[in-house]
């Protein structure tokens, strides 16, 4: 069976303004609206697009995470994915760690197709995608705005700074997915409810043979400056009077 995997995050809502702990110990989360990092989501809608052309037979996502990423997992059954897996973590888990963990998911599910979004909006690390592809020793496209697939390859147009850059890998790869790929779908109460008949398989880093290590220390966390008010004039002579009494004339 053709087989496409995504790997999803569960992180705080691209919407909601970030606030620090006070004690600077990290962000907080408790009741703040959590959502599919929008790198992810991009990355599912375009498996999902593949699968409705004839290009897979199969879409599985999966997350490494805590027993809430199940709720992100279910919202990825509901825009179309047909399974689900869900590796249970705690705390941080770095991207050599998740790198490991989805080698682990291929091994067992032998996708030709692996998506992932090129970061995540919580840590920017984007490094999953291509320590992956070391791991497995497979091909690799980053930054993808458009894929095609054809037969045994893959045809990536990435964005580069020079502009745009058309690449071609051998499948099975890994692609990674940037935001002008495509507008991920709205999720209808219809499929909402169907997805909680798909089925979750919830597994541990012991049952895949994965050790979890931190080799990061996170020390403190600080909220970005304030932007300082702009000075709001009606005309060039109240610009001139504000600028002498701040002394810049």
């Amino acid at each position: 069976m053709k087989r496409i995997l995504v790997g999803i995050k569960r992180v705080v809502d691209a919407n909601v303004r970030i606030r620090v702990k006070p004690d600077g110990s990290g962000v907080l989360t408790d009741g703040v609206k959590m959502a599919i990092n929008p790198f992810d989501e991009i990355a599912l809608e375009e498996a999902l697009r593949i699968k409705e052309r004839g290009g897979a037979e199969e879409i599985i996502v999966a997350s490494v995470g805590p027993a809430d990423c199940q709720q992100q997992l279910r919202t990825a059954l509901a825009m179309g994915a047909d399974r689900a897996l869900h590796v249970q973590a705690d705390g941080v888990v770095e991207p050599l760690t998740v790198a490991r963990t989805l080698l682990k998911l291929i091994e067992r599910e032998q996708p030709f197709l692996v998506i992932l979004g090129k970061q995540a909006i919580d840590d920017d690390n984007g490094q999953t995608g291509q320590v992956l592809a070391a791991l497995w020793n497979r091909p690799q496209a980053t930054y993808a705005s458009k894929l095609e697939l054809s037969g045994e390859s893959a045809r990536v147009t990435r964005e580069v700074d020079a502009g745009l850059e058309t690449i071609e890998v051998d499948l099975p790869a890994v692609i990674t997915t940037d935001l002008r790929l495509n507008e991920p779908r709205y999720v209808k109460l219809p499929d909402i409810m169907k997805a909680k008949k798909k089925p979750l398989d919830t597994l541990t880093f012991a049952a895949l043979g994965v050790e979890p290590r931190q080799q990061l220390k996170l020390t403190r966390f600080e909220p970005p400056p304030q932007r300082q008010k702009g000075i709001r004039v009606k005309d060039a002579a109240e610009l001139i009077d504000a600028l002498r009494k701040k002394g810049l004339l």
